[in-house]
């Protein structure tokens, strides 16, 4: 599986940002598919993600209510809806998949895209 995420850029606190994130070989529903993020100096963590059977999303707490993961199996695209940013949400956003990822998606999540910066400013 390749990833490619898009849809980075700078934006005032307050305001919205769409990624996108375009796969190609196997389809999306083979896999847990999600969003992570690192800032600068700071370990990479976890943002949200769908598991295989698209009923189930996982947000970290710090997103919660603000982001908005949606899976598009038809174009094998993945989202990340995000919104009321914050400057704390400043960061390279990466896009994964995996087979079988644990449970809080800390590992098994092996197939990952280049980041796309996202910048909030305050």
């Amino acid at each position: 599986v390749q990833l490619q995420a898009s849809g980075g850029g700078l934006v005032q606190a307050g305001g919205s940002l769409r990624l996108s994130c375009a796969a190609s070989g196997r389809t999306f529903t083979a896999y847990a598919v999600g969003w992570f993020r690192q800032a600068p100096g700071k370990n990479r963590e976890f943002v949200a993600a769908i598991r295989w059977s698209g009923d189930s999303r996982v947000y970290a707490d710090s997103v919660k209510g603000r982001f908005t993961i949606i899976s598009n199996n038809a174009k094998n695209t993945l989202y990340l809806q995000m919104n009321s940013l914050k400057p704390e949400d400043t960061a390279v956003y990466y896009c994964a998949a995996g087979p079988s990822p644990n449970e809080d998606f800390s590992h098994g999540m092996d197939y990952w895209g280049k980041g796309t910066q996202v910048t909030v400013s305050s």
